[in-house]
């Protein structure tokens, strides 16, 4: 039986819990957020800039949206490949295992190559987090890393505990052990939403991150707290507030956007959903039903908005202009009557 690490879930983590669970259901199926595409990518930067900037990346929001869509932006190189390569493993966050040591080298090594010497390996040296010339904390001697990460992930894997409990209990023992020569904490927060994420796929476009990182000096605190009594209590109810935080945003925004975009469907709007009435079709194939000139201006007005709304998902929602897209009806879509 895998030792358990050391942690006591206090009454307010488990209100925390209770409240995470019940805001999540909600976020899920009382709103459009699932299939509100521009919104997931809008996030997945926010993550980015965040996790980043708290590890001291420098570039701006803006910056990090440039460099995501390709566009030459003036800045270190290194912060800028940090950008890309942040980008790539969260890309693929849905790949992983997360109870997987090879899964979780592969994540280090996108997150870090080019970077850092020992990318997706674990560290063959000593490290330390220092303030100054104090040494705040010192990581497991580098022999015993492989065995120790063993042994959590064997735990994580066999453990009963809620997964959002069990997400913030792995990510504080991965800061701990520091089984990395650098890119502790970007692993360590890639892990956390990897948990969460596995849990329920919506938190693969939640940006926990961005509260973290407007919080960093609680973050670092509860870390440090953490250490000294060596139970990892405090960092739960940390982590456990910065989630609810953001979902309970994430689900007033979608509320408040959905009421501001609500609009009229229009006619030719109503014969794109007829269209899709027991058929997955193509751009092309909608508009030469409808008998309508397919260009992009024609889509941002008639095809757009079903999406926003939630009548129409589509069949490659990470892809948007992936050549093999189409587009279906969602249940929203498939009980609205056309005119």
């Amino acid at each position: 039986m895998p030792q358990k690490p050391p942690y006591t879930i206090t009454e307010k983590a488990a209100d925390y819990l209770a409240k995470i669970v019940e805001t999540v259901t909600r976020l899920e199926f009382g709103t459009d957020f699932k299939r509100d595409i521009k919104l997931h990518r809008k996030n997945r930067v926010r993550t980015i800039y965040s996790s980043l900037a708290i590890e001291g990346n420098t570039l701006t929001l803006d910056e990090v949206t440039a460099v995501i869509e390709g566009k030459v932006v003036a800045g270190k190189q290194a912060e800028i490949k940090e950008v890309k390569n942040a980008y790539e493993a969260y890309d693929q966050i849905m790949a992983f295992n997360p109870y997987a040591i090879k899964d979780f080298l592969k994540a280090h090594k996108l997150m870090t190559q080019g970077l850092v010497t020992e990318s997706g390996r674990f560290r063959s040296g000593d490290v330390g987090v220092f303030s100054g010339d104090v040494a705040v904390h010192i990581g497991a001697r580098p022999q015993f890393v492989p065995q120790l990460m063993e042994d959590l992930f064997a735990w994580a894997k066999t453990s009963e505990l809620h997964p959002v409990l069990k997400s913030a209990i792995l990510h504080y023992e991965i800061e701990t052990i520091h089984p990395f020569e650098d890119g502790n904490g970007r692993i360590g927060r890639l892990w956390q939403t990897l948990l969460l994420a596995k849990w329920n796929a919506i938190f693969a476009w939640v940006p926990m991150e961005s509260v973290v990182y407007k919080n960093r000096s609680g973050y670092y605190r509860a870390i440090e707290e953490a250490r000294k009594v060596n139970d990892s209590g405090v960092f739960i109810e940390f982590t456990l507030g910065a989630i609810y935080e953001v979902i309970a945003e994430q689900t007033k925004h979608q509320v408040k956007h959905e009421v501001k975009h609500k609009v009229e469907l229009t006619d030719t709007q109503l014969a794109v959903l007829n269209a899709l009435q027991n058929n997955v079709l193509s751009r092309k194939e909608i508009f030469a039903i409808i008998e309508v000139a397919g260009d992009s201006r024609a889509f941002k007005r008639h095809i757009e908005p079903l999406l926003t709304q939630g009548f129409i998902e589509m069949t490659v929602p990470d892809k948007p202009n992936s050549r093999m897209q189409k587009y279906k009806l969602t249940a929203k879509g498939k009980k609205t009557k056309s005119r």
